[in-house]
């Protein structure tokens, strides 16, 4: 590696969406927006799992730690989206960059596991309804939240330690409004093919191996379905499912979209778009995703305001 342009980038500088100074109050006010609903919906769905009695489920449980990434994986970029849109410094030091780049990776890698362990979870529900709350038990829950973090964040070091230690050959400007993994590997000067093994290997274990797992559950959960002999309980089964399948087509999708193509066919501008719906807006949606459908979390939610109205 080339020591001497490695060492010139001290510091990276963001140019966000555009340079209209009109615009950028505007992008400013629907950011703030979308972060202050997703700061108010997982911090409220969390509290109703913590406090709700009926809500300790296993399946709850998952979804108050889905809400606990999607809380961090917000306040992780909604910062500094905010600041580049108001601020004419748009540096952020190379320390900054490596530091939200690590942990945007390692929250994101492990809400991919902890979708599919969600997965498994609707299938066990659905397969084995008697069974569930033994299957399921609060150890292995904990278990494979605990993987799902694991092995998020150990994917992260590997990949955050193979992207900045590549040349950037003294060119800082990222035409991004983060640290992304694509617009960084534009400013590379040489990607070598052992990077592109690396790439190949996260994709492969944060992204094409959760989404099996999650295929293969459906299609367990579909035959599980099929079993059902009256309608109505068929309905009442799929129902269980439609919150989470929701969330993983969002989500899958847009990271699909995003890094599942070799980096000479990246579009910034376009990933930008798409990159502004996993980063904002779906940790916006997944609390009213997991709340507008569900009966459980309408009551709960009415419970607490009515004890706040009483107090």
């Amino acid at each position: 590696m080339d020591e001497k342009n490695f060492s010139n980038v001290k510091e990276f500088v963001l140019l966000g969406f555009t340079a209209d100074l009109w615009l950028q109050r505007v992008l400013f006010f629907i950011f703030l927006i979308i972060y202050i609903i997703s700061l108010f919906g997982n911090i409220t769905l969390i509290s109703l799992i913590c406090v709700e009695s009926r809500l300790h489920t296993p399946m709850y449980f998952f979804i108050g730690n889905l809400s606990f990434l999607d809380l961090w994986y917000s306040s992780v970029y909604a910062p500094k989206i905010l600041m580049i849109c108001i601020s004419e410094d748009k540096s952020i030091s190379f320390a900054g960059c490596l530091a939200q780049f690590f942990f945007s990776a390692g929250l994101a890698y492990s809400e991919c596991y902890l979708l599919a362990a969600m997965a498994y979870d609707r299938y066990v529900a659905i397969s084995n309804p008697l069974l569930y709350s033994q299957v399921m038990s609060s150890r292995l829950c904990a278990s494979l939240v605990a993987a799902s973090y694991l092995g998020g964040f150990l994917n992260s070091i590997l990949i955050t330690s193979e992207t900045f230690t590549l040349s950037f050959c003294g060119n800082n400007i990222i035409d991004d409004f983060f640290c992304d993994l694509p617009p960084l590997v534009k400013l590379a000067c040489d990607v070598k093919e052992s990077y592109q093994a690396v790439l190949y290997f996260i994709l492969a274990s944060n992204v094409i191996i959760p989404t099996m797992l999650i295929l293969a559950s459906y299609l367990f959960i579909v035959a599980a379905i099929l079993r059902i002999r009256s309608t109505q309980g068929r309905l009442k089964a799929f129902s269980t499912c439609a919150s989470h399948l929701t969330a993983v087509t969002l989500y899958y999708g847009s990271i699909l979209f995003i890094y599942s193509r070799p980096s000479t066919s990246y579009a910034l501008e376009r990933d930008k778009v798409v990159s502004v719906f996993y980063t904002a807006v779906i940790p916006m949606l997944n609390p009213l995703i997991y709340s507008l459908r569900n009966k459980d979390v309408k009551d709960a939610l009415r419970k607490m305001v009515d004890r706040a109205k009483c107090s």
